[in-house]
């Protein structure tokens, strides 16, 4: 065997099938808690007796704690080895999540959080880099596929999990339940990951590392406080984004003129990766959206009960289980059709989304949610293989850890866009519709308008109120589902700069990381 060929290559197709299973069990346990959280965050400020500005932090600190590691998972992978890193982030995760159930006060339960965010955060880019170099390439759709089945299944399991959990017992469960799956993850890793002798230890970029990591941080309060504290009319946010732009600037100065970069920025002359990152941006915004924007409209405005709710977010589950096996077995279709297709199918459901009203029909809502998963699952297959078709083994771990932290910046931002249009025209067709309701009004004299609707009595005018904001809340979310609709529509012309993938990658020299920054040969021009 060469030198340069991992010796993954020479495992069996059994010994590649543990692996594959132990790592997509650790990357179902690490997304399971993702949206674990929100579900017992009501119960977690009854038992801490804090307010919701005060425990909101338990979801803040971690979201800031993964976006600053993840960048550093390409650094920490060549100083210790994937292996190592891979077995020691599962290890931490499940160890600091056990921890979280036994906290008995906020500020530890806050610390703990920090903690499980920062042990959890290389897993994810880890495990895909890990599947592309155990596998061949013609066996990276099908690999992909499963892998994003253990991405999109844990978001599902969570939130019914707590859910569960809260309700029978306490908010705690919720993760003492992840610990035991945790062990199996950790003993799978550690008896079937093969070892890893491929390492390039480099000296930490500091400048480069403390400029992202204070941007990123700057940028996730700003997203997940923004609405909260009435955006730039806040003093905190007006700091934050100050701090994000020059943070950002210092980052972008630094790594294009530094001779060991925290992130080499040579790696987006490869066009496919580029292209990809751009695209996997758009695809966090659009991944969980519709999830975070339903089911308050559905609960507080169509009087929709939990348990349908719960149906319709796991038919969206079903769909993107369907669309991943589907992914992962059309290996033959050319990878820039498929997301064509994917993109298109969500087009469709962000445009059926916008036709919705009050009355919709729960059986509507669960095959809009099953097209948008089987979307989600024709999506990230083709994309994953196409953003990685021209990167070299070694470059992996650092190029999949910015792959996924834009996917998750990605859903952050466009979260937060949502949620702050969804406020903003809310309050401006309340007070455009309530001008009408007035004595002065000649159309609310007329029997046929008016209807069964009374004007002229405290509880008319609190009914006629009443539904003034159900159907100012409906045109707000359709807002925001056109806003989704148009993200859906800005991917397809990307997708046409997509080159084939089908060219040998070309590793960057070991020397150009402590020579010169000549440029070098492009790869990936497709």
């Amino acid at each position: 065997m060469s030198p340069d060929k991992p010796a993954v290559e020479a495992l069996t197709p059994v010994k590649r099938a543990l692996v594959l299973v132990s790592v997509v069990l650790a990357t179902t346990l690490y997304s399971t808690t993702i949206l674990i959280v929100s579900t017992v965050l009501p119960q977690m400020q009854g038992s801490m007796s804090a307010t919701a500005d005060e425990v909101s932090w338990v979801i803040t600190f971690n979201i800031l704690a993964t976006a600053i590691v993840t960048p550093m998972t390409g650094w920490l992978s060549g100083r210790f080895g994937v292996r190592n890193v891979m077995i020691w982030s599962v290890f931490g995760f499940t160890i600091t999540t056990l921890m979280c159930g036994f906290a008995n006060s906020l500020e530890t339960l806050v610390f703990w959080r920090v903690l499980q965010g920062a042990f959890g955060a290389p897993s994810t880019p880890l495990a895909q880099s890990i599947l592309l170099d155990t596998y061949p390439q013609r066996h990276h759709a099908l690999v992909l596929g499963l892998f994003g089945f253990g991405v999109v299944i844990g978001p599902v399991i969570g939130p019914t999990l707590g859910g569960y959990m809260a309700e029978t017992y306490s908010w705690r469960y919720a993760f003492y339940a992840i610990f035991p799956v945790g062990v199996i993850g950790v003993l799978g890793l550690r008896a079937f990951l093969p070892p890893d002798d491929r390492r390039s230890p480099r000296p930490l970029d500091w400048t480069g590392f403390i400029a992202l990591s204070l941007a990123l941080a700057a940028t996730q309060l700003v997203l997940s406080r923004g609405q909260r504290l009435d955006w730039f009319d806040s003093l905190e946010i007006q700091i934050e984004t100050l701090v994000a732009v020059v943070a950002f600037w210092v980052f972008a100065m630094h790594i294009m003129t530094a001779r060991e970069p925290f992130l080499d920025p040579r790696h987006l002359r490869n066009r496919n990766y580029a292209i990809g990152l751009l695209l996997v941006a758009l695809y966090g915004m659009l991944n969980f959206t519709p999830v975070v924007l339903l089911p308050p409209l559905l609960k507080a405005h169509a009087n929709f009960p939990d348990t349908i709710v719960g149906e319709i977010i796991a038919s969206r589950g079903v769909g993107g289980c369907i669309g991943f096996l589907i992914a992962g077995f059309a290996n033959r279709v050319d990878a820039r059709v498929s997301m064509m297709a994917g993109f298109g199918m969500l087009l469709v459901a962000g445009l059926w989304l916008m036709t919705m009203d009050l009355n919709v029909r729960p059986i509507s809502l669960m095959a809009n949610a099953a097209l948008q998963g089987l979307a989600i699952g024709a999506i990230w297959v083709p994309l994953s293989v196409i953003a990685f078709s021209n990167v070299a083994e070694k470059d992996r771990p650092e190029t999949s850890a910015v792959f996924h932290l834009l996917r998750n910046l990605g859903s952050s931002f466009f979260i937060s866009i949502c949620v702050a249009e969804i406020i903003r025209s809310t309050g401006v067709n309340y007070s455009r519709m309530a001008e009408s309701i007035s004595s002065f009004n000649p159309s609310l004299t007329l029997p046929w308008v008016m209807g069964a609707w009374d004007s002229n009595s405290l509880a008319g005018l609190q009914k006629i109120s009443n539904e003034i904001s159900r159907q100012s809340a409906l045109i707000a979310y359709l807002n925001a589902f056109g806003l989704f609709t148009a993200a859906c529509a800005i991917t397809l012309p990307l997708i046409l700069l997509v080159g084939s993938g089908k060219q040998k990658p070309s590793p960057m020299p070991a020397t150009a990381r402590t020579t010169d920054r000549k440029p070098l040969p492009t790869s990936g021009d497709g």
